[in-house]
């Protein structure tokens, strides 16, 4: 398994890759934070869907971590995408056949390839809680928000759940990635679907029924990455990732133990 990690990650730590992959995720989470505070008195609001993030909210000892969480849907996509390519190449280069000659065993040649993904993504999150969380304290005093609270034990404890939330879900994001991947053997399809799913499919159904909501796996990971709503409990939405995330990983696992590698 570790040979396969070490063969994955070769892939993974290209400077066109990942210094790219990097590049993308903190411009997005600099996007979003400067949008929260930047717009914080428009009428229109300032969060996901028209929320509104007021200055009480920020200035809470959860303020520090706010907008970062609120990236997390973000950073799920941006490790779908990567990691859907990544495995779905395999198939179109023809790599993966010769994977398989020096490793037989293809469940561990699968956990292999999954811990790289984690290890990825830990360094996706870190980076972009690094973005995040210090262009909130340059903004803070830009819009009057007071951030005495951001640097008590009450904030270290919110900053580091929140680092673990999002660190999950992004993992999450990008174990379905590798389950369409392994499942399509195309990067464009898998990318595709992935992307159609969770931006524009999802995102109708939740606008012509709030409820549908809690079916669908995109809407619970988000949640999860912003450490729960209203709407969706941080409980029910863990329950339900987990076990969405068990059934898609277990069929994936039957398939690609049984099915031919050839794309």
């Amino acid at each position: 398994m570790l040979r396969v990690f070490s063969a994955e990650w070769i892939k993974l730590r290209r400077p066109t890759l990942l210094l790219g992959t990097l590049l993308s995720v903190g411009g997005l989470v600099a996007m979003v934070t400067s949008f929260i505070f930047l717009l914080i008195d428009s009428p229109s609001g300032n969060g996901d869907r028209g929320q509104v993030i007021t200055r009480e909210m920020l200035a809470l000892p959860s303020g520090l971590s706010l907008t970062f969480a609120q990236s997390a849907g973000l950073l799920g996509l941006a490790a779908l995408c990567v990691f859907a390519a990544q495995t779905a190449q395999e198939y179109t280069y023809g790599t993966l056949r010769n994977i398989l000659v020096r490793q037989p065993a293809r469940m561990k040649v699968l956990a292999g390839k999954h811990l790289a993904i984690s290890l990825f993504a830990l360094i996706l999150v870190s980076f972009s809680a690094i973005i995040g969380l210090g262009l909130s304290v340059l903004l803070a005093a830009r819009v009057n928000v007071s951030t005495d609270a951001w640097f008590t034990s009450d904030a270290i404890s919110n900053t580091t759940n929140s680092f673990l939330n999002v660190m999950f879900a992004t993992v999450a994001y990008g174990t379905i990635g590798m389950v369409l991947g392994l499942l399509l053997r195309s990067p464009i399809s898998a990318i595709s679907i992935g992307v159609i799913w969770i931006l524009i499919v999802e995102s109708l159904l939740v606008a012509v029924r709030s409820s549908f909501g809690k079916y669908l796996p995109g809407a619970q990971l988000s949640n999860i990455g912003q450490g729960g709503s209203i709407d969706l409990s941080y409980s029910y939405s863990m329950q339900y990732s987990l076990i969405f995330l068990a059934l898609a990983a277990t069929i994936t696992a039957i398939l690609f133990k049984r099915r031919d590698v050839a794309n």
